[in-house]
């Protein structure tokens, strides 16, 4: 029985697994397909690869959406980090009253938030990359909020208080104290508001101006008349990106944890 329930669990997992990444193995196939279509194997190439740099439309939309992606995701997190330690020094009652704040932007619907922002920026600004990067920073920002609150609220304030009664200045303190221990929150909500910026669509399509195209919205326009094969081989590339970086970070956690334990 023991074995049957064993065997059970694995299987739900395993076509679990199978459900979530059997579209990404499908699309890092077709990259490799000597055909333009989706449904006969060609044979295997790198035609899309070498391909890919020539090709102006996606790489001006890669340009684009790394700038978006990298300048939002860094405000982002500034700008999360410290509201994060602002609602932390905060009564319990005025904090729950900002974590509600914060919590709406992620129950809000995107068609919601993008229309709102639209005629936010059209009413005192154009519309524009510069708009699409504040956009991505609202919506960035609760991620990163509840990525390094958290940590903050495990930690105690006796160590800071300590360093301040010793003659540090609040600066150094942070640095010295709080800072190493809310390090891996601040690097979550940093991947976390980097994949939503990159990920993002709806938001990016009300808030963005004539000419300015992310991969997104450029995947959008690409459906009505046939996606470009070199999009295989980006998203195959973005996607192994991921998977690095999860990796290298996941590697040093598990080191770090080991030396802590030794």
């Amino acid at each position: 029985m023991t074995r049957l329930k064993k065997c059970t669990s694995r299987l739900y997992l395993g076509f679990i697994f199978l459900f979530l990444y059997a579209p990404i193995l499908v699309l890092i196939v077709l990259s490799f397909n000597n055909s333009m279509s989706r449904t006969v194997w060609g044979g295997f190439t790198l035609q899309w690869y070498a391909n890919l740099p020539t090709n102006d439309t996606i790489m001006t939309a890669l340009g684009t959406t790394l700038r978006i992606t990298l300048s939002s995701s860094i405000l982002a997190t500034i700008l999360g980090t410290s509201a994060a330690i602002g609602i932390h020094r905060m009564k319990k009652r005025h904090a729950a009253i900002m974590l509600g704040a914060t919590n709406i932007p992620l129950l809000n619907a995107d068609i919601v938030t993008g229309i709102s922002l639209m005629l936010l920026f059209t009413r005192f600004t154009s519309l524009g990359e510069f708009s699409v990067i504040l956009a991505h920073i609202a919506f960035s920002v609760p991620y990163v909020i509840f990525n390094v609150l958290p940590r903050l609220q495990s930690m105690s304030d006796v160590c800071y208080e300590a360093a301040l009664d010793l003659g540090a200045t609040p600066v150094y303190a942070f640095y010295k104290v709080i800072w190493p221990e809310i390090v891996p929150g601040v690097l979550s909500g940093f991947l976390m508001a980097l994949t939503m910026s990159l990920d993002d669509f709806t938001i990016t399509y009300f808030t963005k101006g004539a000419g300015v195209n992310t991969l997104s919205t450029m995947l959008y326009t690409e459906l009505r008349k046939g996606i470009q094969p070199e999009l295989y081989a980006l998203s195959t590339l973005l996607f192994l990106v991921a998977f690095a970086m999860l990796f290298i970070i996941n590697y040093k956690g598990n080191d770090s944890k080991k030396e802590v334990t030794n």
